[in-house]
C-alpha cells in the first residue's frame, strides 16, 4: 500500500511517499530555517506564504522521485494538528484538493503520532507496545505506544517544551537560531558540573516536567554576570544546561518504564537528535536493561515520510476525514 504524506506545521514543507508503512520510496523536504535565522525564530505569516509557494512543487518532486503518478497512491496523509494554524491549513487545503480530485482517501494525521513513527521506518522490528518520550520545539510527552493508533500521556511539560527551552536559552547566549543545534554542539567542550542548576519537579505528578525554571536561570546567571562585569564560559554553561536536561528528561522516562513494566524505550521528535540525548538514553537503558530506539538523524526533524508511515496504520484502522477536515493548532495525541 503506498501512501503519500504531506507535513507543514511548521517552517518544512514535506511530501514523501512510504511503502505499508515502512519503506520510504521518496522523501523531499523544503526548508526555511535560513530565511527564518534571521529573526530568531520562526515567523508564522512568513512560514505560510512558503508554504503556499512550495508544496506543489514538493508533492510533484515526491512522487517523481518514488516512480509513481498519483493514480498509483493508496492514500493521501496529511498533519492537521498540532501546529501553527497558518502552515498547517496550506497543508491541509493542499490534500484535501487531492483527495477531491483522485477520489483517494483523506488521512488526517497527528504530527506527534508521526513523529513516534518515524521509528517504524528505520526499525522494521519495533512495534508496539512501547513507551516514547517525545521531544521538540512545542513538545515535550512521555506516551504509552499501546498499539499504532492508541496512546497514553504519562507525563507532560506543564510549561516551556525541552526544545523551546534550548533555543532560548542559545538565544541568551548569543547563538544563532535554531539554538539546540549549536548549542549540543558547543557543550562537548565543557564541564557539565561547573554551573549547578535547578532540576524542577512538578509536585503531586512525578512523570511530568517544567523547563521555564530552568531556562530563567540560565538566563538569571548571564544577566548576574553581565552586572558584576564577569565572564561566563558558554562552553561549561551549556555542558551544565545539556546534562540538566538530559538528566530530567532520561530520569522521568527510566521511571515510568519502570513503573509501568515496560521493556522498550522510543526516542522521538526534533530534540531526540541531540547527541547528549542519546548518550544519556542509552547509557541508562543498558544499565536497567530497556530496549532502546531512536531514528535516524535525517528523520528526527519534520518530514513527509513519518506522516506517510503513521498515514498507513491510520488508514488500516479506519481513520480517513471528508471535506469538513480542518487544521487545528492544538490537540492532544489521543485525539
Amino acid at each position: 500500500m503506498l501512501i503519500l504524506g504531506i507535513e507543514s506545521s511548521c517552517d518544512e514543507t514535506a511530501a514523501a511517499v512510504v511503502e505499508d508503512g515502512r519503506r520510504v520510496l521518496s522523501n523531499v523536504i523544503a526548508s526555511q530555517v535560513e530565511e527564518h535565522r534571521k529573526y530568531g525564530g520562526v515567523v508564522p505569516e512568513i512560514a505560510s506564504r512558503r508554504h503556499a509557494e512550495a508544496i506543489s512543487g514538493v508533492v510533484r518532486r515526491a512522487l517523481e522521485e518514488a516512480g509513481v503518478t498519483l493514480q498509483d497512491i493508496d492514500g493521501i496523509a496529511v498533519t492537521y494538528a498540532p501546529g501553527l494554524i497558518g502552515a498547517l491549513l496550506v497543508g491541509v487545503s493542499f490534500a484535501k484538493g487531492l483527495a477531491l480530485a483522485t477520489g483517494k482517501p483523506l488521512i488526517p494525521v497527528h504530527h506527534l503520532r508521526s513523529h513516534i513513527a518515524a521509528n517504524y521506518l528505520a526499525h522494521a522490528e519495533l512495534k508496539p507496545p512501547f513507551l516514547c518520550l517525545v521531544v521538540s520545539g512545542g513538545h515535550s510527552h512521555i506516551v504509552q505506544v499501546k498499539d499504532y493508533t492508541q496512546f497514553e500521556v504519562i507525563g507532560r511539560t506543564r510549561d516551556d517544551a525541552a526544545g523551546e527551552c534550548y533555543d532560548k536559552a542559545a538565544r541568551a547566549m548569543g547563538m544563532p537560531y535554531p539554538g539546540g543545534v549549536a548549542l549540543d554542539k558547543l557543550a562537548h567542550e565543557g564541564d557539565p558540573t561547573a554551573y549547578p542548576l535547578p532540576r524542577p519537579r512538578v509536585e503531586g505528578s512525578e512523570y511530568d516536567f517544567s523547563f521555564s525554571g530552568l531556562k530563567t536561570a540560565v538566563i538569571n546567571r548571564l544577566h548576574n554576570a553581565q552586572q558584576k562585569g564577569e565572564e561566563v564560559n558558554k562552553a561549561d554553561l551549556c555542558a551544565s544546561f545539556q546534562h540538566t536536561v538530559t538528566e530530567l528528561l532520561v530520569g522521568n522516562t527510566v521511571k515510568a518504564a519502570t513503573h509501568l513494566n515496560a521493556h522498550t524505550i522510543v526516542l522521538a521528535g526534533g530534540v531526540s537528535a541531540n547527541s547528549g540525548l542519546r548518550a544519556g538514553m542509552e547509557k541508562a537503558c543498558g544499565e536497567r536493561g530497556f530496549a532502546l530506539y531512536a531514528p535516524p538523524l535525517s528523520l528526527c526533524g519534520d518530514n513527509g515520510a513519518m506522516v506517510a508511515a503513521q498515514g498507513y496504520y491510520e488508514l488500516l484502522a479506519g481513520h480517513t476525514a471528508g471535506m469538513e477536515l480542518n487544521a487545528v493548532a492544538s490537540l492532544p495525541i489521543t485525539e
